[in-house]
């Protein structure tokens, strides 16, 4: 999982000043076909190494999705246009986590493990096929940017210079962190500790990404009825009320698992709100260089992913309190980048 974190933070930082200057098209035919090549690679390696290996060019190839989405959205929509989207987005990504381990375990029944590294070759096949017939260019040629080697860490300087772009990253970022403190630690919170099944803990997981899913769905009919910054700021508030639990939590010597489920219901379903109206925010002002921006955002939600699963390693408290006090420390951190946010808006308005 590191190995893949690592491939999908650098990967975005490539992939987005390139798409700056060519379009999104593009990238997206180069980052499939290596995605499905190394989902391959996969198959055939020979040992752990080659296998890791291959992993971090599948997450090479398989992170251009992510930039390219977020770029053709701020492309084509504006603030509140973007924040809709992006919620359909976070839908999407809390279906994946309900039917991956299902269908993961589906084919484990019939298959070895390298069955599920040619399922992934077969996806991406059919994402190749669907960028070729369903995906139409965004960035038109007069608006595409003219850079090169140099220019490129101009931009990225420019960019994160920009307070437009800086305070609502940090904000989707810290926020987003609280969902890999999450995956990091969710095995050993709730199979070790509270000595759930597979099964049931595949429930479990299950449960959470509903909660984005329905936040998500949430925040897009308020579209118009509640401003961005007020539903980044209710997010916000879900979130470190979420981790406020979980670190309650582990102070008991027994707690139980629904005051555990609920914090961890409150800690990621909270993403539904911030990661869409963050975004928007931060790709705002950003126009022809939105790649770029896009892959800097993402990079830094994949860097604060490993970051997170770093300091995990060196805490000495149980599983649950670890978490929760990282989740606690992330989701803060977000708050204050909102509330900074908040006050960039007025100002603005003033």
């Amino acid at each position: 999982m590191p190995a893949y974190f690592f491939g999908l933070a650098v990967g975005q930082l490539i992939y987005g000043p390139i798409s700056d200057r060519i379009g999104r098209k593009k990238p997206l035919y180069f980052g499939m076909t290596l995605f499905a090549f190394a989902s391959l690679l996969c198959v055939l390696a020979p040992d752990h190494w080659s296998l890791i290996a291959a992993r971090v060019l599948q997450a090479l190839g398989g992170c251009v999705g992510v930039v390219m989405a977020r770029s053709a959205i701020r492309d084509c929509l504006d603030v509140q246009g973007s924040a809709q989207a992006f919620s359909s987005m976070m839908i999407v990504m809390g279906i994946a986590p309900i039917l991956a381990p299902t269908l993961g375990a589906a084919i484990l029944q019939f298959f070895s493990w390298q069955g599920v590294f040619f399922a992934l070759f077969v996806i991406g096949l059919f994402c190749l096929f669907c960028v070729h017939f369903l995906f139409k260019e965004t960035l038109a040629p007069e608006r595409r940017l003219h850079l090169n080697f140099k220019q490129v860490f101009i931009l990225y300087a420019a960019i994160l210079k920009d307070r437009s772009f800086r305070f609502p990253m940090l904000a989707g970022c810290f926020t987003g962190a609280a969902l890999f403190c999450y995956i990091s630690s969710a095995a050993a919170v709730l199979m070790d500790g509270y000595h759930l099944t597979q099964q049931q803990f595949a429930i479990a997981f299950g449960f959470n990404a509903f909660g984005i899913i329905l936040l998500s769905s949430i925040n897009k009919r308020l579209a118009n009825k509640l401003s961005v910054i007020l539903r980044l700021k209710i997010g916000g508030l879900i979130q470190v009320t979420g981790a406020l639990i979980i670190v309650s939590a582990g102070f008991m010597s027994d707690a139980p698992l629904a005051i555990v489920m609920l914090g961890l219901f409150f800690s990621v379903s909270g993403i539904g709100f911030t990661g869409p109206n963050a975004m928007a925010l931060a790709m705002s002002e950003q126009g022809s260089r939105a790649g770029t921006a896009s892959a800097i955002m993402g990079s830094m939600q994949f860097a604060c992913g490993l970051l997170g699963g770093v300091v995990l390693n060196f805490l000495v408290w149980n599983h649950l309190f670890n978490m929760g006090i990282l989740m606690l420390a992330f989701t803060v951190a977000g708050f204050m980048a909102i509330l900074k946010v908040a006050q960039q808006f007025k100002m603005k308005q003033i």
